[in-house]
Parts: structure tokens; C-alpha cells; sequence
């Protein structure tokens, strides 16, 4: 699987970096509809686009109204976003009124189920995280690989969803914090670097590229370097990255 970090930054984008994205060009999927989605019309290999919703935070669904620049970069057949029943309802009655948007958007809406069979035969598992409002994770297996997306959640080495992304080759997962904002991250739903490090240790996964940092508050370089110490397989992700799982 071939998978693009179009969006890494959470809350606003930054001169380096556009808010959540994730798209396997080859599979038709992106996980998250931030500021990133521009960038999918240029390396979408498919006709068609299943994008998976983790919540309705405006910088993971903005990117929803910039489908028609998309569709003039890539013919489309059919795209369908999935979600949170609620949270889909939410978008498309507030994102997507009138006032906001005056074109109604050309994609489906399906409310995620937690385990699902895409049409291209990857499986989709899809679990609840800790967040302000709440979040979703997602598991995807695709003959033989498979890779998580969690983004907003306070990682913990006791953290439910350790058990969901067991033993993964990939896990993509948010590091909106340096260490020592442990307040602040409990607070706004969101990880410290070296909780992520270790939720990766305690699920036994293969490789671990941190997302969605946050616009200010960057991680330092060596803060990165002893993190490895936790969980040896670390990485920063950055925008246009390209992964192979």
C-alpha cells in the first residue's frame, strides 16, 4: 500500500504544513478531509474516493468544500464520505447551509460501520477515541498489510484502543504535543510525544509515523531522538511524505 501524508498539522495549517489528511492513492481511500485534501486531485490513482471521517473539527472536514477544484485536477466517478451518523449530519447541515456553501456538495454520506468491507476488498475496522465530542480511529487491512489512523485522542499506555491497532505494519498517530504538556493535552483531547511512543510499544507495532502536530508548540528534534528509546521504529511524518506499507 502506497500511503500520502497530504495534512500534518491540526487546528490551522502552517507555511510547512496543511491540517489532516491521509490518502492511499492506489486503493481510493483518505482518512480525514483537512486543508490537505487540495493535494488529492494531483495523486489520486482511482475513480473512485472513500474518505473516512474521524470527527467534525473544522481541521479534519474544511476540506470537504474544495471537491470541485478536485474534480477539474481527476475525474471522479463516485465519492462517498463516511462517518459518525451525527457527526455527517452535523457537516452537512452546518458546513454545507446556504449561508456557508451555496453549492451542494457532490459526494455521497454513509455512516461508518465498525467493521466494513470496502469494494476494492480491504477490510475497515472502525473504533471509538478519546476526544472532546468524540473521535474515530481506523484500522485497514488490504492483502496482508495493514496500517492504523488515530489522530485526536490522549495516548496512554493503558488506552482502549491499544488492543484495535495491535501488531499493525503502520501506525499513524497524532503528537500534537512536545513532553511536559500533559495538562494541556488531557485537557484539549490530544497526546504527548512519549505516551505516543509508548502506546506503539504496548500494541506491538511494526512502524510508527507521528501526525497532526500542532501549529505552535513544535516537538523538538531530540525529543524525537530519546523517544526511540520507548519505541525504536519512530518517525516524524511530514506533509507530502510517501509511505509503503
Amino acid at each position: 500500500m502506497r500511503v500520502l501524508l497530504l495534512g500534518t498539522t491540526g487546528y490551522h495549517p502552517t507555511d510547512d504544513r496543511q491540517t489532516a489528511c491521509v490518502l492511499l492513492p492506489d486503493l481510493g481511500i483518505a482518512f480525514d478531509a483537512g486543508t490537505g485534501m487540495y493535494r488529492v486531485g494531483r495523486h489520486l490513482t482511482t475513480d473512485t474516493l472513500d474518505i473516512f471521517i474521524s470527527h467534525a473539527h473544522l481541521d479534519h472536514v474544511v476540506g470537504l468544500t474544495y471537491f470541485f477544484t478536485l474534480l477539474y485536477e481527476k475525474e471522479v466517478k463516485r465519492i462517498t464520505v463516511h462517518g459518525d451518523a451525527a457527526k455527517l449530519a452535523s457537516v452537512r447541515e452546518n458546513l454545507f447551509s446556504e449561508q456557508f456553501f451555496p453549492v451542494k456538495p457532490v459526494f455521497q454520506w454513509e455512516p461508518v460501520q465498525p467493521r466494513m468491507t470496502l469494494p476494492n476488498g480491504s477490510e475497515l475496522k472502525a473504533f471509538p477515541l478519546l476526544h472532546p465530542g468524540g473521535s474515530l480511529g481506523y484500522r485497514l487491512e488490504h492483502e496482508g498489510k495493514s496500517l492504523a489512523y488515530v489522530t485526536d485522542t490522549t495516548a496512554a499506555e493503558d488506552a482502549p484502543y491499544i488492543e484495535d491497532i495491535r501488531g499493525v505494519d503502520l501506525l499513524l498517530h497524532e503528537c500534537n504535543f512536545p513532553n511536559g504538556q500533559d495538562e494541556l493535552a488531557k485537557k484539549t483531547g490530544h497526546s504527548c510525544l512519549d505516551d505516543v511512543a509508548r502506546v506503539a510499544a504496548a500494541a506491538h507495532v511494526k512502524r510508527l509515523v507521528l501526525i497532526h502536530f500542532d501549529p505552535v508548540l513544535e516537538v523538538p528534534a531530540q525529543q524525537i531522538a530519546d523517544a526511540r528509546k520507548i519505541f525504536p521504529a519512530l518517525e516524524a511524518g511530514s506533509d507530502n511524505m510517501e509511505l509503503i506499507v
